[in-house]
């Protein structure tokens, strides 16, 4: 018997004991990315599980989100479920329609849309999502194993090994943020990078403080003559994954030092020293479009994967209207 599941129906040991033996396990479907979401106030979580026989065999983590004014908000309200739909390494397709049904009676009047930002590979469910309505959309990522901080090092191009050492010889150096101060930093930098150049918009700082306060976060500062100049967030699924969230680093700024880089080779570093398997770096962008950060990210020795998305489309008038509405803003800036 098949039975979907609200947030209250769903059992922490039964959730856990599906996290520790699914093959798609993300940080982003656990408790405490769970409860994470509901201390913000800017987005709505969402959680629903789906049972077989009484035994949790799915699960999916979500959040709804708009940004804006009024209008804006209207035409940009969306469901975003990082990491996909976390599933049984045996679970048959009826449980998994059973959770995309729900997926799709739930947000239809909602959300404009629903993309599910997969983490893993879902090549063997991709009919059922497109039974459901889901559209895959490809999308790249880099996986950097990291079984050790030699092997990490001599894997990084000749130009980031240079990069690294450069850095460190010129005076910047890797701390762990401790305080309020260096959280603040951080986002300032973060920010600046978000509004003067990627243009697309950033989580309120209320997303950053409360991340800084999660044990599975950590936040990696590159600094120089005590200031910070960059940094990288991660968190993590136990010690089998880390995943880099939100990097940034004032690069141009100080002769021989470039922080994004030093940044993200602290992350990979102490992965690689504390037993973690993976280093994930959260995307690459779509593979038929140029794409800088994709450059940066294949110089740090990662395989690259294309597990994609998958989007349905709720509204689909409002979706259109949307998103010639965000095309437009996104020039006049």
């Amino acid at each position: 018997m098949i039975k979907v599941l609200n947030e209250k129906e769903i059992d922490d040991t039964a959730w856990r004991n599906l996290l520790k033996n699914s093959g798609k396990a993300t940080f982003f479907q656990s408790p405490e990315c769970y409860q994470f979401y509901k201390k913000l106030t800017f987005l709505q979580p969402f959680l629903y599980g789906v049972s077989k026989q009484g035994v949790l065999t799915g699960l999916v983590c979500g959040y709804l989100i708009a940004e804006g004014s009024v209008l804006k908000r209207f035409f940009s309200k969306r469901a975003i479920i990082p990491g996909g739909i976390l599933i049984a390494d045996d679970c048959l397709n009826d449980s998994l329609e059973a959770l995309l049904s729900t997926l799709s009676e739930e947000l239809k009047h909602r959300a404009i849309y629903t993309e599910l930002r997969n983490y893993h590979d879902y090549s063997n469910q991709k009919e059922t999502f497109i039974l459901h309505g889901f559209d895959y959309h490809p999308h790249l990522n880099f996986h950097v194993s990291t079984e050790s901080v030699n092997v990490a090092l001599s894997r990084l191009s000749s130009t980031k090994r240079r990069d690294v050492k450069l850095s460190l010889k010129n005076g910047a150096v890797i701390e762990n943020a401790n305080n309020q101060d260096d959280v603040d930093s951080f986002y300032k930098i973060l920010s600046d990078l978000y509004r003067l150049k990627i243009k697309t918009p950033l989580f309120p700082k209320e997303f950053f403080d409360q991340l800084s306060a999660c044990k599975e976060a950590r936040l990696f500062l590159i600094k120089y003559q005590n200031e910070v100049i960059g940094g990288s967030f991660c968190v993590s699924l136990g010690n089998e994954i880390l995943y880099e969230w939100f990097v940034c680093g004032q690069d141009g700024r100080f002769k021989n030092i470039f922080p994004s880089t030093l940044a993200t080779w602290a992350a990979i570093e102490y992965a690689s020293e504390n037993g973690y398997r993976l280093f994930d770096m959260m995307g690459a962008g779509k593979p038929d479009e140029g794409y800088g950060v994709r450059d940066f990210k294949a110089k740090f020795g990662g395989q690259l994967v294309e597990h994609g998305r998958f989007v349905r489309i709720n509204q689909p008038l409002l979706y259109s209207i949307g998103k010639k509405a965000v095309a437009y803003l996104k020039k006049k800036k």
